[in-house]
């Protein structure tokens, strides 16, 4: 149970909030890459309640600044990018990436007015498709060094996605292990249909995973502190024949990283658009061969409607939802895409859950600690409960292993040890 005040400070990101101040310590994505390109490299964007403009000027240098025009407030987003920099229509004022006014053409020409002008504005880098942006105080801390974000670029593939719904709602299905069991699971015993899901996850077994969730539905979760937030070790024993050992990470304050098969890895950030909204930025990672961006990115653009990268199933359709479909098929009745099956459980507690009347379990572990040390961090932010934030830890060890004892980390630890070392890329696990 979470009081109505505590689900505030869960949910509020805007600029003031406890939790808004949290999120604003960290490099948070902005936008996708790709969202600049073409002839008018602009776009809005609103992160974390803030109304903001992202633009390339002509030398290529990115900047976010405020969507009101420090001059009326008129929506910048129309803006000219011209001169050096972004140029509102109504009156000519010339604002810099970093938010000098460059010019004020209406003004007498020996007026100074434009060097008492700072508008509001952020700093941001690309990194590996998407452009990051830091809306905190003072100086930025470095970059993480996570495996998503220092392999070459030939080897990640980024996208994103817009869920009606609270962050938090969507960060706390990624925490948790225990719903991949019955929200993702297959009727029809299509294995090859489930395993394009989750390729690879119990190699050398002869099991399929369709089977291993039906099986063993109740899995035993741990979770164990990182330096940058905590690791979940969900293992399920198969009959006593095997144990299926799943390593995934919450990576505070609003990111997970979790396995999508031995040589592949997802790190997902969990962004507020608003109190109401949020997009999912996710980095495939490959260990071993370069990804297909083309044909990945083909496979996600089909699903969504663009610029704001809407998913085609959402409340208005009922997320797809086929009776027919659930009693013969899916577990959901809501198609084989797993991204909607997670769009659904963040969406249909409503926009902002009220988590007053909630039951939870110990499979629920995830949760509790996440809530937990994000409620900490809120009462007191400092730099000993912003995990991570000054740490550029490498990793992290996201994989899934296959073990007949009882040494969990050894599997896990000796596989992933073994990708790397065969990686062109990846360095060594320095802090798991």
């Amino acid at each position: 149970m979470v009081s109505a005040d505590a689900n505030r400070v869960l949910t509020e990101s805007g600029p003031g909030t406890p939790g808004g101040h949290i999120l604003r310590q960290y490099w948070q994505p902005a936008a996708l890459t790709e969202e600049l390109a073409g002839d008018r490299p602009l776009v809005p964007v609103t992160l974390m309640n803030e109304k903001l403009v992202l633009f390339a000027d002509e030398l290529g240098r990115l900047g976010l600044v405020g969507r009101r025009c420090p001059h009326r407030g008129v929506d910048l987003s129309f803006g000219r990018l011209e001169d050096g920099g972004l140029r509102c229509p109504f009156h000519g004022w010339l604002l810099d990436v970093d938010g000098t006014c460059l010019e004020t053409p209406t003004e007498p020409e020996t007026s100074r007015l434009r060097e008492r002008i700072r508008h509001r504005s952020y700093p941001v880098q690309e990194r590996n498709g998407i452009v990051w942006a830091y809306l905190g105080e003072g100086e930025p801390p470095p970059m993480p060094g996570f495996d998503c974000l220092t392999a070459p670029q030939t080897h990640v593939f980024t996208f994103k996605g817009l869920w009606d719904a609270n962050w938090l709602q969507s960060q706390e299905v990624g925490v948790d292990p225990s719903h991949a069991g019955f929200l993702h699971r297959f009727l029809d015993d299509d294995s090859e249909q489930y395993g394009r899901q989750f390729r690879g996850l119990v190699a050398d077994t002869g099991v399929t995973v369709a089977k291993l969730m039906r099986e063993a539905s109740h899995p035993t979760i741990v979770a164990e502190p990182t330096s940058f937030g905590f690791r979940m070790r969900t293992t399920r024993d198969f009959r006593g024949e095997f144990t299926h050992v799943r390593i995934s990470y919450c990576i505070f304050p609003n990111a997970i990283t979790i396995p999508m098969s031995r040589e592949m890895s997802i790190t997902q950030w969990h962004v507020p658009i608003d109190d109401h909204s949020s997009y999912w930025y996710s980095m495939f990672v490959s260990f071993d061969e370069p990804v297909d961006a083309e044909l990945m990115r083909e496979q996600r653009i089909s699903a969504v409607t663009l610029p704001e990268y809407r998913p085609i199933h959402g409340r208005s359709d009922q997320w797809g939802y086929d009776p027919e479909e659930q009693r013969t098929q899916t577990f959901t009745g809501m198609g084989s895409d797993i991204n909607v099956h997670d769009q659904w459980a963040v969406e249909s507690q409503g926009s902002i859950y009220d988590r007053a009347e909630e039951h939870l379990g110990p499979t629920d572990i995830g949760v509790r600690t996440h809530r937990r040390w994000f409620l900490t961090a809120a009462d007191d932010p400092s730099p000993s409960n912003l995990m991570g934030r000054d740490n550029p830890v490498s990793g992290p060890g996201a994989i899934d292993a296959v073990t007949t004892g009882q040494d969990f980390d050894g599997a896990w630890k000796d596989l992933d040890a073994a990708r790397r070392a065969a990686s062109p890329w990846a360095s060594p696990l320095t802090d798991d």
